[in-house]
């Protein structure tokens, strides 16, 4: 089986962790800063049994590496099965017990472990899910979004509720509402409040758009805007490329639980000839109003061994390099790319 080794990055390039590191800008200049997050090099399997008591590993997401800075929007794009959500968790900490997790994680410059994940969950880290089924049937909306929260800080907790109710048009009597009286804008609405009234710092909004006509899809949008803007670092996980692009700073492409790569928001036009990797092109046309020109073959299923480029037998540009080994990310036009062709 193919590994980095034989691509021999250290003659081409740095490691990926020195390209990522300084790639981010704050909104509006071209000033480098620190990531508020950064994942490098992650690698996520499950084990599992098969016939009797043999023990298998189903690896479902590797060598993956993104940063989400301050005041941004990343969007993460890709089919189903490319690993979007269980980023999401493992960021969170919210795995099952059969996860095995590599690589590294930090936040604000620290280690972020388990003990800190659970720390920061909620509470400087927040999930905004598309289900209404993360809330909870039998209690009360106000009740929800405050929280636990001790009894002194109780009166302080609800008129801030009331506040953020007020900025996104949520009227008074929802907070005495349970979950399954309230439409589906007036749900996402609550769950976005739940992650201003902790004051989170990172926000992972995971698809959170599905099935939404396009007033309630522009002003979900705009709620993750609204936290970029006042200095939040958001991750928008979607398959939603038209809705990234309204409101995104970055787009990273995942595909078969690995990052192919991380463009500007301003490289998705024309045919796509600013795009570096063949996949975000296929993406990008594939879009009705680029003439929906679809590619053959699928995205590799978790338990196939690849030896070489996972989008390889899908590859147009395809070369025998291609076949001997995961190539490795680097920097070209701005952008990263994990493709051997990209120049």
């Amino acid at each position: 089986m193919g590994n980095k080794a034989e691509i021999n990055p250290e003659k081409e390039l740095n490691t990926e962790k020195e390209l990522i590191t300084g790639l981010g800008t704050t909104s509006g200049n071209m000033k480098k800063t620190e990531a508020l997050l950064k994942v490098e090099d992650l690698s996520l399997s499950f084990t599992q049994y098969e016939s009797g008591l043999r023990q298998t590993e189903l690896k479902v997401i590797s060598n993956l590496s993104i940063q989400a800075y301050k005041g941004e929007i990343l969007a993460i794009v890709g089919s189903s099965g490319s690993g979007k959500s269980l980023l999401a968790h493992s960021i969170l900490g919210i795995l099952p017990s059969n996860a095995k997790l590599d690589g590294r994680i930090e936040y604000n410059g620290a280690e972020l472990t388990q003990e800190r994940k659970e720390e920061m969950r909620g509470k400087e880290i927040a999930l905004i899910p598309q289900a209404i089924t993360y809330l909870d049937p039998l209690m009360k909306i106000s009740n929800q979004v405050i929280g636990c929260v001790e009894k002194k800080n109780e009166g302080l907790m609800k008129k801030l509720q009331r506040e953020i109710f007020q900025r996104y048009t949520l009227k008074p009597e929802v907070e005495r509402m349970f979950p399954h009286e309230l439409s589906g804008g007036m749900t996402r609405r609550v769950l976005v409040s739940t992650a201003v009234i902790s004051s989170s710092k990172l926000i992972i909004a995971d698809e959170p758009t599905p099935g939404l006509d396009e007033k309630t899809l522009n002003e979900t949008l705009s709620y993750f805007k609204d936290m970029a803007d006042k200095g939040c670092a958001v991750i928008l996980i979607t398959h939603d490329i038209e809705a990234a692009l309204k409101i995104s700073h970055k787009i990273a492409v995942f595909y078969a639980g690995t990052v192919l790569e991380v463009a500007n928001v301003e490289d998705f036009k024309n045919n796509g000839e600013n795009l570096r990797h063949p996949y975000t092109r296929a993406l990008w046309n594939a879009l009705p109003q680029n003439k929906f020109q679809a590619i053959k073959g699928h995205q590799p299923m978790q338990d196939e061994v690849i030896d070489g480029c996972i989008f390889y037998e899908r590859c147009s540009r395809k070369k025998a390099l291609c076949a001997q080994g995961l190539p490795q990310l680097k920097q070209v036009n701005g952008g990263m790319v994990r493709c051997n062709n990209a120049s």
